[in-house]
């Protein structure tokens, strides 16, 4: 049912690329505006994540996620009505609570709360399938808006939230448990905010990762054509990335139980620095294009499954809720932050200067990653 319902819910949010030139003909809008409206949804995400922690908790995942959908629709209805500016950015604001409610973070804390142990590899699987979303909705939009136009592809997707998703979440899935008492959530709170602790360490290494991740990948065409690679090969890298990602996440999944959400991202965090190292020793040569994309494909994908995860390691089932929905604050204001930033340092830096800057991102989230791995050992030393 979440694979169903978190495809659905990213695949809608996919359509800009598709339909966006279209949207800008239509509404009177310059092309960069109408991607600004991504940006609008990834802000409003971040604001809104950390309110939802306690509601996660006490009304349950299921509930807030039904919630969200119904939200959505809305906000894919006002865009279908769109007439300007003002209708397309408030129909992504009301998408911008959707994502908060919906995709991703709440979906985990639901598996988190209803499968104890198997929530890792659960969590890992939902990853696999979501991250088709784009495949699967990407050329079901460019056909749906070549036969009936854009309005009717948005209003036949708004339906489809209300139609399809919220009866699976309200009929396929068994409630998790939920409202755990006050001194229960006070203690969850103060374990998620406390300053200097794994939390700290946990939000700083995601973003660090989420900066190269998000931000380096959305220049990574331009980059290649900034050392000389053709237009065509650079797109076609870009996409071997893409399928390699799903590599990364098909790797932590092989290895079930034997290692954990941290493990996972030590391991990533070591091998995307070590593609970037060798795609700027190589200086656009083939080869290193070929192990960089490797690289950092496969590690990406894999990091993908521990920013999820690796709160497991060190908070319980509602310390776990509250975790997430706090570091959906700052990991969506870089997603909205890094791409444009990234694009900038090409422009006036050259792609050199691009693949330092990822690089040193990359090592200091392997530095913080290493200090909470050091963490871990010392306090199972503790227990034993």
């Amino acid at each position: 049912m979440l694979a169903v319902t978190q495809t659905l819910g990213w695949g809608v949010l996919s359509l800009l690329p598709v339909i966006g030139r279209d949207l800008a003909g239509d509404l009177s809008m310059a092309l960069p505006s109408i991607f600004l409206g991504t940006s609008v949804m990834y802000v409003v995400t971040a604001l809104a994540a950390p309110m939802l922690g306690q509601a996660l908790i006490r009304a349950g995942a299921r509930s807030v996620m039904m919630a969200g959908f119904a939200t959505g629709a809305g906000g894919l209805t006002v865009l279908a009505l769109a007439t300007g500016p003002f209708g397309f950015f408030a129909g992504w604001l009301f998408l911008g609570l959707f994502s908060a409610a919906s995709l991703t973070t709440s979906a985990y804390v639901y598996l988190n709360a209803v499968a104890g142990k198997r929530a890792k590899s659960m969590i890992g699987s939902l990853m696999l399938v979501t991250g088709l979303a784009s495949s699967i909705f990407w050329p079901l939009t460019a056909f749906l808006s070549a036969q009936i136009g854009w309005r009717a592809t948005v209003a036949i997707y708004a339906m489809s939230l209300v139609i399809v998703a919220v009866p699976l979440l309200q009929f396929g899935l068994p409630q998790a448990a939920a409202g755990t008492d006050a001194s229960a959530r006070a203690q969850a709170d103060h374990q998620a905010r406390a300053p200097g602790g794994a939390f700290g360490f946990i939000v700083a290494a995601i973003i660090c990762n989420g900066f190269v991740t998000v931000g380096f990948e959305a220049v990574i065409i331009e980059t290649l054509r900034a050392m000389g690679i053709g237009a065509a090969e650079a797109v076609a890298f870009g996409s071997v990335i893409g399928m390699l990602k799903v590599g990364g996440r098909l790797l932590d999944i092989a290895g079930g139980g034997r290692w954990d959400g941290l493990t996972t991202g030590v391991i990533a965090a070591i091998v995307m620095p070590l593609g970037i190292v060798l795609l700027l020793a190589g200086g656009g040569a083939y080869w290193s294009i070929g192990l960089f994309a490797l690289l950092f494909g496969l590690g990406s994908g894999a990091f993908a499954v521990a920013r999820a995860t690796m709160p497991l390691v060190f908070f319980d089932t509602s310390s776990y809720a509250l975790a997430m929905a706090r570091i959906a604050l700052p990991l969506n204001l870089i997603y909205a932050a890094a791409p444009p930033l990234l694009s900038a340092l090409l422009t006036h830096g050259g792609s050199s200067a691009v693949l330092i800057c990822a690089l040193a991102f990359s090592l200091v989230a392997l530095a913080f990653l290493a200090v909470l791995d050091r963490r871990r050992r010392l306090r199972n030393d503790e227990a034993m």
